[in-house]
């Protein structure tokens, strides 16, 4: 396995481990409506990645084939993005996670409930905006296809994750609640990986 996927696949896990709208969604939904209710909307979930993985294959390689001087643009702006959510996770002092009281749905609305959350989120297309791109092996030949198995891979990667955290979100959100500095150390973690992807992207040149 090269370096760069290894990394990739570490620090996806890491930033798909943060606790934020879609692991807090997951988790009220299987505690509200079992276990299978909480794999069904973190499919849904995915599938929504998997939207931002189109868009973001479309986007940047359309970029990258039109001029490598636009290319740089949305890479610089995406390196502050990355650093601004890495800030922000670092000076976070809420160490618990606040579980929603869902109402009970069929599992075909919970998947697309999963879905749009995800998908309609702007901050989600940003994000993948930003990370994407560090991970292309530049020169390499058919960059807009490896932007695609990027994101395709941060889907599954996804899904792998907050499906076992839906099958057993009520012991995990118990587990959470009762150890708060749990939830400090994700949250610290993942804001230094993000402020190093950030300032690794902006310092990056493009060969």
């Amino acid at each position: 396995m090269e370096v760069v996927t290894l990394v990739f696949l570490l620090t996806s896990a890491v930033v798909i481990l943060t606790p934020g709208q879609d692991m807090i969604l997951v988790m009220s939904r299987s505690i509200a409506q079992g276990q299978k209710a909480g794999i069904t909307t973190a499919l849904g979930v995915s599938v929504g990645l998997l939207g931002h993985t189109l868009l973001a294959t479309l986007g940047l390689g359309a970029l990258l084939l039109a001029s490598e001087f636009l290319f740089s643009i949305v890479k610089f702006i995406g390196a502050g993005y990355l650093i601004y959510i890495g800030y922000q996770l670092l000076r976070s002092k809420d160490h618990t996670i606040a579980m929603k009281d869902l109402p009970k749905v069929s599992y075909k609305k919970m998947f697309i409930q999963g879905a749009l959350s995800n998908i309609m989120n702007p901050k989600v297309a940003i994000f993948y905006f930003s990370y994407l791109p560090q991970f292309v092996i530049q020169n390499n030949g058919n960059e807009t296809m490896q932007l695609f198995i990027l994101g395709f891979t941060f889907a599954t990667l996804t899904f792998l994750i907050k499906a076992p955290i839906g099958f057993i979100s009520g012991l995990l959100s118990f587990w959470i609640k009762t150890r708060p500095m749990i939830l400090h150390y994700i949250h610290r973690t993942s804001g230094l990986i993000l402020i190093g992807l950030g300032l690794k992207l902006a310092l990056a040149e493009r060969q």
